[in-house]
This record gives C-alpha cells, sequence and structure tokens, in this order.
C-alpha cells in the first residue's frame, strides 16, 4: 500500500534508536552540544535573553526546567526551552548548515529541558539525550530538504 510523505517521514523518524548513533555522529553530537551550552550560556548576558527571562517569570510551575545561567528560578519545559533558545540564537554564532539554518540552537535547548522534567525515577541516559538531539536534528534536516521556502534562500540574500 501507498503511504504519504508525512507516513514515511514519520516512520522514519521513529523507526531511530540509539543503535544508529556510530562514534562519528556521537563524537560530532557533543561537540555540537558542547558549542551550544557555551554560546548559550554567553547570551545569557545579552539585553533579549535579559527580556524573555523577565518576561517567562510569570510562567513558574512545579513542572520545571533549568534557565541557564540562572539559580534563582526554573519555568515549565516549554518556556524554559524558549529563553533558553533565545540565549543561543541571540550571539548568532551557534552552529548553521545551508540553507541557512540552526540547528542545535533550536534542537538542545527543548531536549535539555525535556529531560530535566521526568520524573527522578524515570530520568533518561546521556545516550538517550543523543539520541533525542540527533532525532531532533535529523527532523529539521528533512523538514528543510522538503522546504521550496527553504531552497530560495541563497537567491533572496
Amino acid at each position: 500500500s501507498s503511504q504519504t510523505i508525512t507516513g514515511n517521514f514519520a516512520n522514519a523518524i521513529h523507526g531511530l534508536n540509539a543503535n544508529h548513533l556510530t562514534d562519528q555522529v556521537i563524537q560530532r553530537s557533543k561537540r555540537m552540544i558542547l558549542d551550544t551550552l557555551g554560546v548559550g550560556l554567553l547570551g545569557t548576558s545579552t539585553e533579549v535573553c535579559h527580556k524573555v527571562t523577565q518576561y517567562s517569570k510569570i510562567y513558574s510551575s512545579d513542572i520545571s526546567s533549568t534557565i541557564w545561567g540562572h539559580l534563582d528560578f526554573r519555568l515549565p519545559p516549554l518556556y524554559a526551552a524558549f529563553v533558553n533558545g533565545v540565549a543561543v540564537h541571540s550571539m548568532d554564532f551557534d552552529d548553521t548548515w545551508h540553507p541557512a539554518t540552526h540547528p542545535s540552537g533550536a534542537v538542545l535547548p527543548a531536549v535539555i529541558a525535556l529531560a530535566e522534567a521526568f520524573p527522578r525515577k524515570k530520568k533518561i541516559s546521556g545516550l538517550d539525550l543523543l539520541l533525542a538531539f540527533n532525532v531532533g536534528i535529523e527532523v529539521q534536516g528533512r523538514l528543510l530538504r522538503f522546504s521550496s521556502e527553504a531552497r530560495n534562500i541563497p537567491k533572496r540574500y
């Protein structure tokens, strides 16, 4: 039976597991993660990051994730991912690929915020985190390839 593009895409992503992570992928992922954390920590000092941090304080809750560079409060995963993503992107030194997009800055804050929100008895492993990170990068890359808008970016700039 024929499947839709969306169905094929979902099956490919759903079928990914830690066995697909080669040593080279793991090493590159760790480098991307370390780079993104460094840029994100630097980005916590920017004006735009201060603004979204202050604004997001109204959303504090029991289920919470870390705001990078702040020990004084935590936010629900959605808002923590947003604030930390703004911190990464605010420096504009995060990784990129062609056509222009910044893969790690969009993926890593979400993955870390969700990982922190798991109950203590269901904490995920480092390998699980690397898999989730790579699945996020894969999703972004495949969506980028599907996008006719993205293909036209080099012509517009």
